[in-house]
């Protein structure tokens, strides 16, 4: 029997992880029927039955059961010489993948981005805005900005500081309810909530103030889109200084409750750190970031005309 095609084991390991043709498909960007003529040419090159039909989907046979570490182990040594080519790259020029959560994206990279590209025109930049942690190790991004130390072992991480975090409203907010003077005042105030994330909830109890979430009239969990909910007064929220006291269509509360401060670390796989272009790129943001866990502003020109 002539060896396995890894283009099969690869499609067969994407059904054993999402279960049915349908959801692989979706996962991987294939076809369907791709995947499935997939299964069938491994299930012929190997004559055995790999998979079972069952009404929600596929699930693995008995033979499939005992093919699975051995492909897991091709799967990782695939990335492997995938990672290990990409940090032999020498050239100054060519993609960077790098991913960070919507708000960091869109209020404090671009400018940060335009400075990068006006001195490094070779290096083009895709940017991945997404609050879930992507894996570096399996070439979801090059570089990553997180908000939390990360966990996943493997890694180069850097901690560039902690930004200070303070509340804000919009003036017609406060118009409408006034200005707190104390703490009690400000809890009379309505806030934007998230939904299915207690982070909020969490935060408040630390502070001695439990709330459950039906304590916000309004809730989102996306954070790009609560930040507009807060500008647009339905609302008092928090947000790193750096962002809220550059815009223009909202007032910081000063003086009544102490917000911890919000970490910032870059990671990146330590074989792509070394690459020349992936190096550059995370000594920019190193250098750009890092002044502003230490007090300094910038202004995000996009929100200069609301």
């Amino acid at each position: 029997m002539d060896m396995l095609d890894w283009t099969l084991i690869r499609s067969l390991l994407a059904v054993v992880d999402h279960g049915s043709l349908t959801a692989a498909a979706r996962a991987t960007g294939q076809s369907q029927p791709t995947l499935g003529r997939h299964v069938a040419e491994a299930e012929a090159a190997l004559g055995l039955s790999l998979f079972a039909r069952v009404p929600r989907g596929l699930i693995p046979t008995e033979a499939m059961q005992a093919l699975i570490p051995a492909a897991h182990a091709m799967r990782e040594a695939a990335r492997a010489l995938s990672l290990a080519a990409a940090g032999r790259a020498l050239a100054l020029e060519g993609p960077v993948r790098l991913t960070a959560s919507r708000i960091t994206s869109a209020h404090i990279l671009p400018p940060i981005l335009a400075r990068l590209r006006a001195e490094e025109p070779g290096i083009e930049i895709d940017l991945v805005p997404t609050d879930t942690v992507e894996n570096l190790l399996a070439r979801e991004a090059d570089i990553a900005l997180r908000m939390v130390r990360p966990s996943q072992p493997d890694l180069v991480a850097r901690h560039l500081g902690d930004m200070e975090m303070a509340l804000y409203a919009a003036p017609g907010l406060l118009d409408r309810h006034g200005t707190p003077a104390t703490v009690d005042a400000l809890l009379q105030l309505p806030f934007v909530g998230f939904d299915r994330s207690d982070t909020i909830l969490r935060l408040m109890a630390s502070l001695g103030v439990p709330r459950t979430r039906e304590d916000f009239p309004v809730r989102c969990d996306d954070r790009l889109v609560y930040w507009m909910l807060v500008r647009a007064g339905l609302g008092i929220g928090g947000m790193p200084r750096l962002i809220g006291d550059a815009d223009p269509a909202v007032q910081r509360l000063d003086g009544l409750v102490a917000l911890p401060r919000l970490p910032l670390w870059i990671v990146a796989a330590p074989s792509l750190r070394r690459t020349p272009r992936v190096a550059r790129v995370w000594d920019f943001l190193c250098a750009a970031l890092s002044p502003l866990t230490r007090g300094q502003v910038i202004l995000n020109s996009t929100l200069k005309g609301h």
